[in-house]
């Protein structure tokens, strides 16, 4: 592995082993007082401010660089070891075409933490322009990446910002990510997953296939903005999460590479079936905050089971062609068994639009503790089955006829506007006390590829990976130890 020494190492404190020459071992202090100053300024403001502005890379004070420009080869590579750099610019070029070996095990990543290892991270730049080089990557259990007060950029092609497999430990705290390559989350995971957590910061993508959030772990993100400007917001694979609380979010999804699906959304749950994720419930979670969403539908589901909780969340849909929530079969799973089966848990929420239900899916939605719901619900017709419960001061008004199969619901509960609303084919009617039963979801199961606008773990121009090893040299430094997640195999990916 080639690293060059730009400039003079002021502040970077290193603990055991490193691949890395001319970098400081004292672990106590840095070596200049203006190094030391601005880190604790950095801290404090980082504290009392939360992200309400994003940090810039002019925000960074930078004493040292370190550069690489090997295909598949790391600037920072720490493996079973403590370690921690601040004040640190870290540049890498270079790409990988090895595909799954630089999204599942780390190559090609501008740092790399494996085998247990702990590494700490304050007040750096990372800036990456290569395929398949992502920022900073945690993979393995047992490995901890504590990221603080930094600015990451990535220029290319299926370069994540903050990456987490194999069951590795993501945590950054005011943090900016702006990514601009396709396949490019800000915030990313694939096979093996993971748990992140992100306190403040700013994440932006605009490449496609990039949504701010690609989630095959358990990820989340308290009191940041996000924006993505050509996909989705957010993407859970499989029996994996994403929690918001008092996050601002803007989506708007506008570009597809692939053919999967007719749709556009906001927020996208479903399952691949290429083992990236394990089957299960997936999970989305929305506390407070807001999600502005540009283009096409607010959620979509298909084949997997979902919950969806909404707790005083300000959800807003700017396309008046969109829908709040459709649940359908699209391109991944078995015809007929693939659609999407979703519980909507809505505590202290206002709901505005229409849910579509197709006739290989179902719906249970839990109207709780005042919430509203404006909208209809199948408003062409019975399709599959729909269970709607209000209680707790909870209210339905329709904006159109609606077709569900079991409602449970107070006298005063249902507004009908006018219109009509049927239960397994008999209408109700207004004033009336009703009880049904919930439905019991079950997961499709099938072959399929990545979401449209979803990578596919192909290259860019579309072209599959083989499943083959990765041609030419292994990246310098030992590949991870240990078993390799999981649920791995050979083939192609729904990496993001």
């Amino acid at each position: 592995m080639k690293q060059k020494i730009i400039s003079k190492v002021l502040a970077c404190s290193v603990v055991g082993a490193m691949a890395f020459t001319g970098c400081a071992t004292d672990t106590s202090k840095a070596t200049t007082t203006e190094a030391a100053e601005a880190v604790n300024e950095s801290e404090s403001a980082s504290e009392t401010t939360a992200s309400s502005t994003a940090l810039t890379r002019d925000d960074i004070t930078v004493n040292e660089t370190i550069e690489n420009s090997e295909d598949d080869g790391h600037a920072i590579e720490v493996s079973g070891e403590e370690a921690s750099y601040s004040n640190v610019e870290v540049l890498k070029t270079g790409s990988s075409d090895s595909g799954d070996e630089a999204d599942f095990y780390g190559y090609n990543s501008a740092i790399f933490a494996t085998d247990g290892a702990t590494l700490d991270l304050s007040n750096i730049v990372v800036d990456t322009d290569g395929e398949h080089a992502n920022a900073v990557f945690s993979y393995g259990e047992g490995t901890t990446v504590n990221i603080s007060d930094s600015y990451i950029i990535t220029s290319n092609n299926c370069s994540g910002g903050l990456m987490t497999t194999g069951g590795g430990t993501t945590n950054a705290t005011n943090v900016t990510v702006e990514t601009s390559g396709n396949s490019s989350a800000a915030i990313r995971s694939d096979r093996g997953g993971g748990t992140v957590t992100v306190d403040g910061g700013s994440f932006t993508t605009s490449g496609t296939g990039s949504p701010v959030i690609y989630s095959t772990a358990d990820i989340t993100v308290n009191d940041a903005a996000m924006t993505s400007t050509a996909s989705q917001g957010v993407v859970v694979e499989g029996q994996n999460s994403a929690t918001l609380n008092n996050v601002t979010l803007n989506a708007d999804n506008n570009i597809k590479n692939g053919d999967n699906s007719d749709y556009y959304q906001a927020v996208m749950i479903y399952q691949s079936m290429s083992g990236d994720a394990d089957e299960g419930d997936a999970a989305f979670t929305m506390n407070g905050g807001t999600l502005t969403n540009a283009n096409g539908d607010i959620f979509f589901i298909t084949n997997t089971v979902a919950d969806i909780t909404l707790d005083g969340a300000t959800i807003v849909n700017n396309d008046e062609d969109g829908i709040f929530l459709r649940a359908a079969a699209a391109g991944w799973g078995s015809e007929g068994s693939n659609g999407g089966q979703v519980n909507v848990y809505a505590t202290n929420q206002s709901i505005d639009g229409d849910m579509v239900v197709d006739d290989v899916s179902a719906m249970n939605l839990y109207l709780q503790e005042g919430s509203t719901y404006n909208g209809s619900i199948n408003s062409d017709g019975q399709a599959g089955d729909v269970y709607v419960e209000l209680s707790d001061d909870a209210t339905w008004t329709l904006t159109g006829d609606s077709y569900i199969t079991g409602l449970t619901c107070d006298a005063d509960s249902i507004n009908l506007n006018g219109y009509k609303l049927y239960i397994n084919g008999e209408e109700y009617t207004e004033g009336s006390e009703s009880t049904g039963e919930a439905i019991e979801l079950t997961s499709g199961s099938g072959n399929g590829g990545a979401p449209d606008g979803m990578p596919s773990g192909d290259k860019p121009d579309g072209e599959a990976p083989s499943g083959e090893a990765p041609s030419g040299d292994k990246p310098s430094g030992d590949k991870p130890s240990g078993e390799k997640p999981s649920g791995a195999k050979t083939g192609s990916s729904s990496s993001n």
